[in-house]
């Protein structure tokens, strides 16, 4: 054997021990897990062992203490996807998302919870919402913002009288291709997406198909079945979606703005602790008088609390009535956002809060 070939076994040696190593820690870690799970239990905790606060704690200590050479974020997915595997061993998840299976609300929970989870895909954001407030599902995974097409409203409206609250976030960077089973573009007659994708991809189609018909239905998956159907018929949608229903990427990255960015909120019925890093949602409703809004907002300039997002809809309780969904920087436990809230509360008519949650730790 030349001595390059020699040296390059004695590598692949050395990396089949190091993954015999590996395994038996990850199953260490897996059987700890396990009597994590038990002593819980013990003390008379049910439902699930879920804590967003404890994986994002661990996902910042592992970015903060890698040395390379693998990238901070190519570690962090790694941590999540051990995480996902170990909590599943103790008891696996349920998380509801809108589906089918391969939508960008299905990549989002995968992106945040892992790989071991049991799907429950849900034909809308009302269903998901509902099936977290009967208890179907452990959590649930809903759009709330794009960064070129802004809030999604119906996610919002559904805040306004559910019991949940907001226990993580998660961005996920949305990369739109055209699927379908043609062998050109011209031959493209009907193009199905979600409403939000057809915006996200308003010029692009303009430019490359000006003469096909738009169809937008409940989501990018479903625009990816229908688009299977016909060789005129054409979807936009993730590549997991072309993966799911066997169809050609036609055209690949079509979204208007390179940086296009969803946020994902996840709901449940936890309440989470403080971990340094975390946002605070509140919903608002204000009297209808001359300054009642900067009544409201002026408590966070006065504590110095960053407010990162507000946003208005229609109550649905009187004509012309709003509430306002804000997002601050900062836990409920903290002494300044507590003061915040007290001295909101005394100006507001009604104050909910939506939920304290650690800031999103694998941002893209």
């Amino acid at each position: 054997m030349c001595p390059a070939n020699e040296e390059l076994k004695l590598l692949r040696d050395r990396i089949d021990t190091i993954d015999e190593e590996v395994l038996q820690l990850i199953n260490q870690r897996a059987a700890i897990a396990i009597e994590v799970a038990a002593a819980k239990q013990s003390l008379g905790e049910t439902g699930s062992f879920y804590r967003p606060e404890r994986e994002a704690e661990v996902l910042r200590h592992v970015i903060d203490t890698n040395e390379g050479p693998l990238d901070d974020m190519d570690v962090a997915h790694l941590f999540r996807a051990l995480m996902s595997a170990c909590l599943s061993a103790e008891k696996p998840l349920t998380v509801a998302f809108l589906g089918p299976e391969g939508t960008y609300s299905h990549a989002a929970a995968k992106k945040h919870f892992g790989y071991a989870i049991k799907n429950n895909a849900l034909p809308t954001i009302n269903d998901v919402f509902r099936e977290v407030e009967t208890g179907s599902a452990n959590f649930g995974v809903v759009p709330i913002e794009n960064s070129s097409e802004g809030v999604i409203s119906n996610t919002l409206d559904n805040f306004i009288d559910s019991p949940l609250n907001v226990c993580g976030e998660v961005s996920l960077r949305i990369h739109h291709h055209l699927l379908g089973n043609a062998d050109s573009l011209q031959k493209i007659k009907r193009v199905y997406s979600h409403q939000q994708s057809l915006a996200q991809c308003r010029n692009w189609l303009t430019l490359h198909l000006p003469d096909a018909e738009q169809v937008s239905v409940s989501s990018n998956a479903e625009a990816a079945r229908r688009a299977v159907d016909e060789p005129g018929n054409a979807a936009i949608a993730g590549l997991p979606a072309s993966e799911l229903y066997g169809l050609k990427s036609l055209a690949s990255n079509i979204e208007d703005n390179p940086n296009n960015t969803t946020r994902f909120l996840v709901i449940g019925k936890l309440e989470t602790r403080p971990t340094g890093e975390d946002k605070t949602s509140i919903m608002v409703s204000s009297r209808n008088e001359a300054g009642a809004l900067y009544s409201l907002l002026a408590p966070i300039a006065q504590h110095k609390v960053s407010m990162s997002k507000i946003e208005s809809r229609p109550s649905h309780r009187g004509l012309w009535e709003y509430v306002f969904f804000l997002d601050l920087d900062g836990h409920i436990e903290e002494p300044e956002i507590k003061a915040v809230l007290d001295e909101i509360s005394q100006q507001a008519v009604t104050l909910k809060l939506l939920g304290s949650y650690p800031k999103s730790v694998l941002d893209l």
